[in-house]
């Protein structure tokens, strides 16, 4: 295989004007499609004992979601403070070491017991349901940073899973339409990294590019064209795996200003994709992105634990 270059289309400069700023998740809602679509990807595919895995996280994130105690929303005069300051409304240190997360992490990990895993999987939750408090704390952090350590991708994998439901409730229980941009490729709900970008179908926003945060899973819309890590709307270019179709779906944009490079995913050409789940699944546009100039600017825990 090699990678062919698709060029941009100058036309799109500019996004979708009319199209909402942010999209709010639904958790139970969005962890159940993710499931579905790792179990579709699971078939034929080499990566299937992965993607199953992965299925059934997101069937457990779902379930967790539709079950846990509401959660009390943030303050209104926190959301304006932070509008008035550009700043994200959760603060993501503040969520992750907060008693409801801690609860929901531990009902995460008792309920992935029951979780056919592989062996290293099933090794690195034992460790993680055995460590103290000091090392949760710490790896907890690490996912606060979207920075894991390679030793421990395993073990870092389950907090991340957890702490994606506690901010998808919090995330859901604010109004989008209140939310403001922060800077280029940056969460406005919680800060966090986008784990890829977006071209979307939806009603309303057909056509528009939205990034997708990978802790709290809003949704924000992002110009076309445009780097999400230095936000240069010069030097950027397309890859895709060789096909012989120039509509791939599935896109690396790389930015020769900053060498970076994040997948575009054009849900308006294929309604089945979901950001996380396809992201896994097209790891070989990763391999091929390897043994180019640019690195990765989007983070996922999930095809890092791969």
């Amino acid at each position: 295989m090699s990678v062919s270059p698709v060029q941009p289309d100058p036309s799109m400069i500019g996004g979708v004007s009319k199209a909402p700023f942010a999209l709010m998740p639904n958790p139970v809602r969005l962890f159940r499609e993710r499931a579905n679509r790792f179990e579709v990807l699971a078939e034929g595919s080499r990566l299937a004992p992965y993607l199953k895995f992965l299925a059934g996280i997101a069937q457990i994130q779902s379930e967790l979601a539709s079950t846990l105690s509401p959660l009390e929303p943030i303050p209104a005069d926190q959301v304006e403070r932070a509008r008035a300051n550009a700043m994200p409304p959760i603060d993501r240190l503040a969520m992750a070491s907060s008693p409801d997360c801690r609860q929901v992490l531990q009902q995460f990990l008792e309920r992935m017991e029951g979780l056919e895993k592989p062996p290293v999987a099933a090794e690195a939750l034992a460790q993680v349901r055995a460590a103290d408090d000091e090392t949760l704390s710490w790896m907890i952090g690490n996912v606060v940073a979207d920075n894991l350590p390679v030793e421990s991708l395993a073990h870092h994998l389950y907090i991340a899973a957890a702490i994606q439901i506690h901010a998808a409730r919090l995330a859901a229980g604010l109004d989008g339409s209140r939310l403001v941009p922060i800077r280029i490729g940056v969460c406005p709900t919680c800060g966090g990294k986008p784990i890829a970008s977006m071209v979307i179908g939806f009603h309303g926003a057909e056509g528009a590019r939205y990034a997708c945060c990978s802790s709290c899973t809003t949704m924000w819309n992002e110009v076309r064209i445009k780097c999400l890590a230095c936000g240069s709307t010069k030097g950027i270019g397309y890859r895709a795996v060789e096909t012989g179709d120039e509509e791939a779906t599935i896109k690396a944009e790389v930015c020769d200003s900053c060498n970076s490079w994040i997948k575009i995913l054009y849900q308006n050409k294929n309604p089945s994709l979901e950001v996380v789940a396809d992201d896994v699944a097209s790891l070989g546009l990763d391999l091929l992105m390897k043994d180019t100039e640019y690195k990765r600017a989007g983070f996922d825990p999930f095809l890092m634990g791969y």
